[in-house]
């Protein structure tokens, strides 16, 4: 049986001691396209050589930046082939700036398994904690496995971040790169369903597509530019659901609501008559 929620639930996952420098932050923005307004100086600040501002989203990467291999989704009482995981969800609060280098231990556990019946829903929460004991942010996230549900779990919660009912204060266009998947997987996550489009095609898409993470930072990165005067440490969380694909080369349009301490955001593709991409989208903020 793929999954045992009797052994994975609430199961401890093996820490990670991981760094990183300035080149990792740098090549990470630049997978977010950082550098298109190649001559602004806020927009120069996250290819710093020295010290680059660090989005928060770095954390989704920072402990598996120099992975060469594709993932496994593979821990204790969950065996499940790649190519039926898709990313559910991601939330990130981060306790202080990110720094542009240093040291850390990730942890993580598997806190909830949710069944809803063609598919199950794997939740992990996860810690980064500095060399000098500091925490640096905490996280949680979930995975979609298709045809693994069944297993007569709790089928879980559903919430949605209504978004108000008037145009958005920011409406801003940012057209991928047709390479883009190729420049982000330079950051850890070597999962052919992104680079190989046979095993793309096998699993569902008609092409690779675009890192689920990926589009999460872009949209990360946009609010921050648009909204924050490009500046990354005022950021304090930032939360989303993966509500469909973006495909290399598409045009994603970010939809922005300002409220008190926060940003209420809708990701979509231009080109597939505004197609969800990433739903539930919240960023929060100091003034």
């Amino acid at each position: 049986m793929p999954i045992d929620p009797n052994i994975a639930l609430g199961a401890q996952l093996p820490s990670v001691d991981f760094s990183w420098t300035p080149s990792d932050v740098q090549l990470y923005n630049l997978a977010l396209g950082a550098g298109a307004r190649w001559t602004e100086p806020a927009e120069l600040r996250y290819v710093d050589d020295r010290n680059p501002q660090v989005l928060p989203s770095f954390a989704t990467v920072a402990p598996f930046f120099h992975e060469t291999e594709p993932p496994k989704v593979q821990f204790p009482g969950v065996d499940i082939d790649l190519a039926k995981v898709v990313h559910g969800s991601q939330e990130i609060v981060v306790h202080r700036p990110i720094p542009a280098s240093g040291k850390a231990v990730f942890e993580r556990r598997i806190s909830e398994i949710w069944d809803k019946g063609s598919a199950a829903v794997i939740w992990q929460e996860h810690t980064a904690t500095s060399s000098d004991g500091e925490l640096l942010w905490t996280a949680r996230s979930s995975i979609f496995a298709k045809g693994e549900g069944g297993f007569g779990g709790d089928r879980g919660q559903s919430a949605k971040t209504e978004l108000p009912d008037r145009a958005p204060d920011f409406d801003v266009l940012t057209r991928t790169l047709p390479q883009q998947a190729l420049l982000y997987r330079m950051c850890g996550d070597r999962n052919p369903l992104h680079s190989d489009p046979e095993f793309a095609r096998n699993a569902g898409f008609p092409n690779p597509i675009l890192h689920g993470l990926c589009t999460y930072g872009l949209v990360l990165k946009t609010a921050t530019d648009a909204v924050l005067g490009s500046d990354a440490a005022r950021v304090t969380g930032f939360r989303a659901r993966f509500a469909g694909v973006l495909y290399p080369g598409e045009t994603l349009r970010t939809r922005i609501w300002q409220s008190e301490g926060e940003l209420l955001i809708a990701a979509t593709v231009v080109e597939r008559d505004d197609a969800p991409v990433l739903a539930d989208v919240v960023l929060t903020h100091t003034a």
